[in-house]
């Protein structure tokens, strides 16, 4: 698509956009708009913003489009650029590794990197290059009206149920993730969320790097599974870095009445992976000298056969919440943003350019979200515990090579970041 923005675009007018939602896609699609000079206002719920969750990947295609928008200098010095991916058994056996990023050749990186941190990176840049007034906290969507002429927004402010302010613009776009009310209030009668069965247990923790301190893994299978990857590199020599992992088991939860905020004591997941113990990092060891857990159950939702209702859209977890299989949520939300971007600088008549952008990005999304229902390429840890007769020692061979990297390209074609179309970006 080219460099965010107005360079190269067909500027039509520019249009007033409000963003419900100052997350990591909501925050990025502000930043490419303000490129193209339309005039943005962000609504967050949040009264005040802070450095919260854990690990989160940027993969190559989504990296592309936060360099073009000046934040290559912030990634580098606050993220870990991954240079390797490895799928491995239960006893850290390997099944496949692979180069990712700029070890695989791609014209950008992949990077690990906190999710909050992230968030406050995007949320610095966004008031430095709007103005701070651009960025209204504390304002939660309560709803919407619109006509030919426009979309009115009206917000509360759920710390105190105080009525705030109705704002006028030509567009309205639900960047409010998983939960999102403005897709709540677009499909009324659409139901619960899809529940995979799978509960993660998330956390981070300062620890010794291991490998080479770039490697991410994925260990285990359907019934029990662990992924960890670094997201800060030592602060000092002989530091330590900060650690991402991920525990994953099934559960039987109503997630209908489920929280998925709720903390738990790691102790209570350390012992299910007392003995994965893999020589160069122990698991269990690693997720018990964590301070706390996050619990969430991983769910989806079925994809909409259309976002766009008028002036009305919806964009990342609104739009296409998918499970984190292939570590690739949020890298969707950011090309969702550059794509909304080039339809409103493209398109006379801002009804037309959400339907062009629908157009673009829906069909492509919804495949992932059902690929990722199927563990994406992380099914592969399922194909060895089905198979291997106990062999294998240093190397799973129980599974053919070429099967193994047919899916794992197959899955980069899907999701958009094989390196032939990578590379053709920079044409």
């Amino acid at each position: 698509m080219g460099n965010v923005g107005g360079v190269g675009a067909q500027m039509h007018e520019h249009r007033r956009v409000l963003i419900a939602g100052g997350g990591i896609c909501g925050l990025t699609l502000a930043l490419c708009l303000n490129r193209s000079g339309h005039d943005v206002t962000v609504f967050e719920s949040v009264t005040e913003p802070r450095e919260l969750g854990v690990g989160i990947n940027l993969l190559p295609h989504c990296v592309r489009v936060l360099h073009d928008l000046g934040l290559e200098e912030a990634l580098a010095d606050n993220a870990v650029m991954t240079g390797e991916l490895r799928f491995c058994s239960d006893d850290g056996t390997l099944i496949w590794s692979e180069p990712r990023g700029l070890e695989a050749d791609n014209p950008w990186p992949q990077y690990s990197i906190h999710r909050g941190r992230l968030q406050l990176l995007l949320l610095d840049a966004v008031r430095r290059e709007l103005g701070s007034d651009r960025v209204m906290t504390g304002h939660h969507l309560a709803g919407f009206e619109q006509d030919d002429r426009g979309v009115t927004a009206s917000f509360v402010d759920r710390s105190t149920e105080t009525t705030l302010e109705r704002v006028q613009g030509d567009t309205l776009i639900g960047c409010d993730g998983l939960h999102s009310t403005v897709r709540r209030l677009l499909f009324p009668d659409e139901g619960p969320m899809h529940y995979s069965g799978l509960v993660l247990w998330r956390g981070a923790v300062e620890a010794e790097p291991f490998l080479d301190g770039r490697t991410m893994f994925m260990a285990g299978h359907d019934q029990q599974k662990a992924v960890v990857y670094p997201i800060r590199n030592r602060l000092a020599p002989g530091g330590k870095a900060l650690i991402n992992w991920v525990a994953e088991r099934p559960v039987d939860l109503d997630v209908s009445t489920a929280d998925w905020n709720t903390q738990v004591d790691p102790a209570d997941i350390a012992p299910w992976f007392a003995d994965w113990d893999f020589g160069w990092i122990h698991v269990g060891d690693l997720i018990a000298s964590s301070e706390t857990a996050y619990e969430f159950p991983m769910v989806d939702r079925n994809p909409l056969e259309r976002w766009s209702h008028g002036r009305v859209t919806l964009l990342g977890d609104a739009a296409h919440p998918m499970r984190p299989n292939g570590s690739n949520g949020a890298s969707q939300g950011i090309l969702d943003a550059e794509t909304l971007t080039h339809a409103l600088d493209s398109e006379p008549d801002a009804v037309a350019a959400l339907v062009s952008y629908e157009a673009d990005r829906r069909e492509a999304t919804s495949r992932l979200v059902l690929a990722n229902r199927q563990a994406g390429p992380e099914r592969v840890m399922q194909w060895v515990k089905e198979r291997c007769d106990g062999s294998c020692t240093d190397h799973h061979t129980c599974v053919d090579a070429r099967d193994l990297e047919r899916e794992a390209n197959a899955y980069k074609e899907l999701a958009g970041f094989d390196i032939a179309r990578l590379q053709a970006m920079t044409d």
